[in-house]
């Protein structure tokens, strides 16, 4: 069936018109069937309408027409001058202007605008199709009305008007924010009820008083004898209320229809604040677990006393400072800073300064353990960094700029200040066990070498680990007599302090039995069967022992291998040769097999020994292996052992960017009799 229906309405310039132009379109929609475009002709045509009372202040001419694709809608002043500009800024969502034609814009099929001698006006065109499709153009944010999309005047009954009261529809409820849905509440009751306009106010309990949250036609700006006054029934700290301006009385219905309608708007607050209140634990969750990480991820107490004061500022406070107890209990600020870096110096003073009051704050929070809070000019608050039943200082926040600290906001606070006391408690745990494991490691060095004239001992060594876990590999030189020493170098099956436990097991055993003037294959019988004693199984150790010994110009070499390297014979005349016969670790079998390697080192000659950590250090595939040693000290030929040893230790390293994986140590032997050069 052919649809061409047409209806024209004169309107006059006041707040009913918006209203009677609404029902014109409704009429000429459910006569020619169209109810699915009934929104969308709504919503545009009260902004139309409503915009030509408010700024032209004439009566508007409203024009509708449909037929078999649409309808079209036509709003006409009769005030002269250009029409009001597409703004490409978003409005002010508590605004009742001001959007100028952003929604025909987004809502419409087609638009435009008529000219007359009498005046302007603005058309727009809704087709089959276009309902909930509305496309934003660039450069234009969609806005979301603050305007009642179904008319109440076409209500039949009471029931449908209280519907129509405080329902709105899901569509358009999930396009409105906060202000604009109370608003939407509001303009239905206002039209209900006949109301010149009406306010809606909110007061959060967080002592920034009443807000407006709401608002619709006329308000003045005190409430006149006669105002309907209908409080929001809601949970503490929210609490608000509603008003109503009639423009001569109001009828006793309206208390009624107002207390309904502030029910329905107090749920909506509520519900907004649950979902607001949803997203900020979220994101405070999300916070907690990204400070975590970072914490965490430092063992170094400098670097994790940095990283809080970072934390905290801006999110949580304007300023924060760190307060560390140090072995008397006396605080020492440790790290701080501030959202304006300009501005730290001057807190930093004030932190400093003979100010009793913050001290006496400082010391109740580390005697209570409890957050306390800061006066001027200091505002905020003291939270004790307490980790495994101590306090370990306390850290100092300032409050935001804007606003006090929030429950919400010591909540967390108080969490990552318990995270970042045990972040630092780790952080020294690991600082005392590492200065532990370094001293652990030196005590199973020689302090120093001997410096006998006419041979040079020189010795670098890598550790594997520079944490807290203690290297197997050593190397030892003992003058057992006046011109008599023994070297040794060797490496420890495993790591830590069940490894180190045998590291020096062997070498003091090792020199005990030197002492004693044995010969090498009867300290090597003896410090076998003792590895084999010792109660910690499987602990066996490589070695590579030597008598040197002064024979004229010439050093004699007395050397054995027990299950170690060959050590490198490094000649003046730059020659190189792998000497020593394999023999077996120490601590494995009840027999080893010793043999003894006879040489001499003439003068400008050396001898180097070197443990597994050199020869199967890697670089990818490639192992740096004996042709490495011979061709890293083959040019140094005649050189210093001082020279050799850390020429082969920079090779070493530089072979693989990678850090070692196995400790490294290099013991150099060097005759420097009648040496020229």
């Amino acid at each position: 069936m052919s649809v061409n229906a047409r209806r024209r309405l004169r309107l006059p310039a006041d707040h009913q018109s918006p209203a009677a132009a609404r029902a014109l379109v409704r009429e000429v929609l459910v006569e020619a069937g169209f109810t699915d475009l009934l929104d969308e002709a709504m919503l545009l045509t009260t902004e139309l309408s409503t915009n030509g009372v408010v700024h032209a202040g004439t009566d508007l001419d409203v024009e509708v027409t449909a037929d078999d694709d649409g309808v079209t809608v036509t709003v006409t002043d009769f005030r002269g001058g250009p029409l009001e500009p597409l703004s490409t800024e978003p409005p002010d969502e508590m605004a009742e202007h001001g959007r100028g034609l952003l929604l025909v814009d987004r809502f419409a099929t087609a638009w435009g605008t008529t000219h007359d001698a009498t005046g302007k006006g603005v058309w727009f065109r809704l087709e089959h199709g276009t309902r909930s499709t509305p496309q934003p153009h660039i450069g234009v944010a969609p806005v979301a009305p603050a305007t009642s999309i179904v008319e109440p005047v076409a209500a039949e009954d009471a029931a449908e008007r209280i519907a129509w009261l405080v329902s709105v529809p899901d569509e358009l409820r999930s396009r409105l924010t906060l202000p604009q849905l109370v608003s939407e509440l509001l303009l239905r009751l206002c039209e209900v009820t006949g109301a010149a306009g009406g306010a809606v106010w909110l007061d959060e309990g967080d002592g920034s008083g009443d807000q407006q949250i709401g608002r619709y036609g006329q308000v003045p700006d005190t409430d006149p004898i006669g105002a309907v006054t209908v409080p929001l029934t809601m949970a503490r700290p929210l609490s608000g209320r509603l008003v109503l301006y009639p423009e001569s009385y109001a009828e006793r219905s309206w208390v009624s229809l107002a207390s309904l309608s502030a029910d329905r708007m107090a749920l909506t607050i509520e519900a907004d604040r649950l979902r607001a209140a949803d997203v900020r634990r979220r994101s405070w969750l999300t916070f907690l677990a990204e400070a975590s990480e970072l914490l965490a991820q430092s063992l170094n107490v400098d670097l994790t006393l940095a990283l809080v004061p970072q934390i905290m500022v801006p999110r949580l406070g304007e300023w924060c400072t760190l307060w560390v107890a140090d072995e008397w209990g006396e605080l020492k600020p440790a790290a701080g800073t501030h959202r304006e870096e300009s501005q730290w110096p001057v807190v930093k003073r004030l932190l400093s300064g003979p100010d009793s009051e913050l001290i006496e704050r400082l010391q109740e929070t580390v005697e209570l353990g409890l957050t306390v809070p800061l006066t001027r000019p200091l505002e905020g608050v003291a939270v004790p960094l307490s980790a495994r039943g101590k306090v370990l200082g306390v850290l100092t926040l300032g409050r935001p700029v804007d606003r006090l600290h929030a429950p919400d906001d010591i909540t967390v606070i108080e969490d990552i200040a318990r995270r970042a006391a045990l972040a630092l408690d780790n952080a020294r745990i690991h600082a005392e066990r590492q200065r532990i494991a370094q001293a652990f490691q030196q005590a199973l060095l020689p302090a120093a070498l001997p410096s006998p004239p006419g041979i040079e001992f020189a010795a670098e060594y890598v550790p594997a680990s520079t944490g807290t876990d203690v290297g197997g590999d050593f190397y030892d030189v003992l003058e057992v007599e006046p011109g008599r020493f023994l070297v040794s170098a060797g490496d420890v099956c495993g790591k830590g302090p069940q490894a180190a436990a045998v590291t020096g097991v062997v070498r003091d055993v090792l020199r005990a039995l030197a002492r004693q003037g044995l010969p090498l294959p009867r300290i090597i019988e003896l410090l076998n069967r003792t590895l084999l004693e010792q109660p910690d199984e499987g602990r066996y150790a490589t070695l590579i022992t030597a008598m040197i010994e002064r024979r004229g110009e010439e050093l004699h070499v007395e050397m054995c291998l027990s299950g170690h390297e060959r050590a490198l014979h490094l000649k003046k005349v730059g020659e190189c040769e792998f000497v020593g016969i394999e023999g077996t670790a120490v601590g494995l079998l009840e027999q080893v097999k010793v043999t003894i390697t006879e040489l001499s080192l003439a003068p400008g000659d050396s001898l180097l020994f070197y443990t597994d950590g050199v020869t199967e250090r890697r670089n990818g595939d490639v192992m740096f292996g004996l042709r490495g040693v011979c061709r890293a000290v083959t040019p140094l030929a005649g050189h210093s052992a001082a020279v050799v040893t850390s020429r082969l230790k920079a090779i070493t390293m530089n072979f693989s960017p990678d850090a070692p994986k196995d400790d490294i140590a290099i013991l150099g032997i060097h005759n420097t009799a009648s040496d020229k050069g």
